[in-house]
């Protein structure tokens, strides 16, 4: 038995086939991850994210704290309520984790993956020394994420006037207390949507809430296939600590500069980047019928080998889709090795589809 989010009996109770994520209980779906993913792509639904780990980072340091920490820089968050995404590397440039980072009027607050939190917040403690900061791990709050083109219409008839009024004027990339509630503008879908931290004891009401006003609860397949298609990393799968975020597709992520701030990885970034960098991150199109997995063998003629990090049959697109990383020479086509046969794909930029739009 793994780990349980406070919602997980009204998981059982929604007829969702349950699965192991990271140690956790999680819902995979509730009858039909294809119907559950076009909900999103066309309507919304709500995701049980609760497995997630916050972390609020506070102290007279914690800015100076973070710009070392992590390769984004948390400077460019001017404003309270902005926020930003951020790779948090090792000393080798290897992606420890991935996460967003709000600025709020205490300090700063951290969302970091459900299966890297124990791991990730013993390398911050590790990294403490010498500065004035205070890590808060905020394990009494659950998180729901309510994605798709009329999320925020719909969540704003569902709430109070002051956070239907905050909900209105939330830009991307934002998010604001109200309350005991935060509410931030951000999502893992490539649609518009929400993502709310609330008292773990008030979590079962508004997601019974959310089910009876005709939000559909979404599981972790469609979670997957949506990211996908957004083009998103996936961490475990995508990025890890074997990579840099320069072969990953987020290397638009680490701030160089200023260039006196010294964050962890930095020195290996650079050293990379001046031998030049020697693969990417890629989509793949199979044209074809058949189905693109992890793990699969990429074949460019006359370059090299690559290795496919996530694939999936895409529902949007009615194709199989994949992440990929193969040699930096690689141009627009490839080939697959498929249970021993080879098969043409279109080698395209990451992102499939987003804001409902297709851009392959």
């Amino acid at each position: 038995m793994g780990q349980r989010t406070p919602l997980f009996d009204l998981h059982l109770a929604l007829g969702a086939k349950l699965v192991d994520f990271g140690g956790w209980d999680m819902p995979l779906h509730y009858g039909s991850q294809v119907e559950e993913h076009h909900q999103v792509r066309r309507d919304c639904g709500v995701f049980d994210v609760s497995h997630m780990r916050v972390i609020d980072v506070m102290g007279s340091q914690a800015k100076a704290w973070l710009r070392y920490l992590l390769a984004n820089d948390v400077d460019r968050l001017k404003n309270v309520g902005r926020a930003l995404y951020s790779a948090m590397l090792d000393f080798s440039g290897g992606i420890i984790d991935d996460m967003i980072v709000y600025l709020t009027h205490a300090g700063y607050r951290l969302v970091v993956n459900a299966a890297t939190g124990a791991k990730d917040l013993a390398w911050m403690q590790s990294r403490l020394a010498g500065f004035d900061v205070q890590l808060v791990p905020r394990d009494e709050m659950a998180m729901l994420a309510i994605q798709g083109p009329q999320a925020r219409n719909k969540i704003a008839e569902l709430v109070s006037s002051s956070r239907a009024e905050l909900i209105r004027q939330l830009k991307p990339f934002e998010g604001h207390d109200d309350g005991e509630w935060f509410i931030a503008r951000t999502g893992y879908t490539g649609e518009d949507g929400l993502e709310i931290m609330l008292p773990a004891d008030q979590a079962p009401s508004f997601f019974n809430d959310l089910v009876g006003a005709g939000i559909s609860p979404i599981g972790l397949g469609a979670r997957d296939t949506l990211r996908l298609e957004a083009g998103m990393n996936l961490y475990g799968q995508d990025i890890d600590e074997s990579v840099s975020p320069l072969v990953s597709n987020i290397a638009w992520s680490v701030a160089w500069e200023p260039v006196e701030r010294d964050f962890i990885g930095r020195a290996a970034l650079q050293s990379e980047r001046d031998q030049g960098v020697a693969s990417k991150l890629v989509g793949l199109v199979l044209e074809e019928r058949g189905v693109l997995r992890a793990r699969q063998v990429v074949r460019i003629a006359e370059i090299g080998e690559g290795e496919i990090t996530s694939g999936s049959f895409s529902p949007t697109l009615s194709k199989s889709i994949a992440l990929a990383r193969v040699p930096m020479a690689t141009a627009d086509r490839a080939e697959v090795e498929i249970r021993g046969k080879w098969y043409p794909v279109r080698v395209v930029q990451p992102a499939f589809v987003r804001h409902g739009k297709v851009l392959i």
